[in-house]
């Protein structure tokens, strides 16, 4: 958890894990917003995958970033995994004001949680707008003629 503090420490004080005080409970004060202070203390391999992004998201918020890239965060889990995580970059965009950029595949989960919907296609945007403004003519234009649109409850 502590490693997303290594870019701004000394070489000495990240090869030996010297973490301040304040950098463990500012840790901590992220795992709390994301709900799994309790894993502060387990290795990766004893969590799940959606406790697995969580500290990631977690981890990322300790280097204070002003916008915080999610590269399809919810690609791997569940249905009711991938709500639990979306709820949790809403949260730390509405509670604590950081834009976050959300590269998702699934449009129910765009309508959703998004605020403004960018697509590209073949590297050429395609469309902007809100996520309300999608259609399924749009969608076909988005994804191609064939697609058919999955849903995510």
């Amino acid at each position: 958890m502590l490693t997303g503090k290594l870019g701004s420490m000394g070489f000495f004080k990240s090869l030996f894990g010297l973490f301040s005080q304040e950098d463990r409970d500012l840790a901590m004060n992220y795992l709390k917003l994301v709900g799994i202070p309790d894993k502060a203390y387990l290795r990766a391999d004893q969590l799940s995958g959606g406790q697995k992004q969580r500290v990631a998201i977690a981890r990322a918020l300790t280097q204070s970033p002003q916008v915080l890239l999610a590269d399809e965060p919810v690609a791997s889990l569940d249905p009711a995994t991938c709500h639990v995580v979306m709820d949790y970059l809403r949260k730390v965009n509405q509670e604590l004001g950081i834009t976050v950029v959300c590269n998702l595949h699934f449009l129910s989960l765009v309508r959703e949680y998004a605020t403004r919907v960018i697509a590209l296609r073949g590297g050429e945007l395609v469309f902007e707008g809100g996520p309300e403004e999608i259609t399924e003519e749009w969608f076909r234009k988005i994804y191609g003629e064939d697609a058919r649109e999955v849903h995510v409850n």
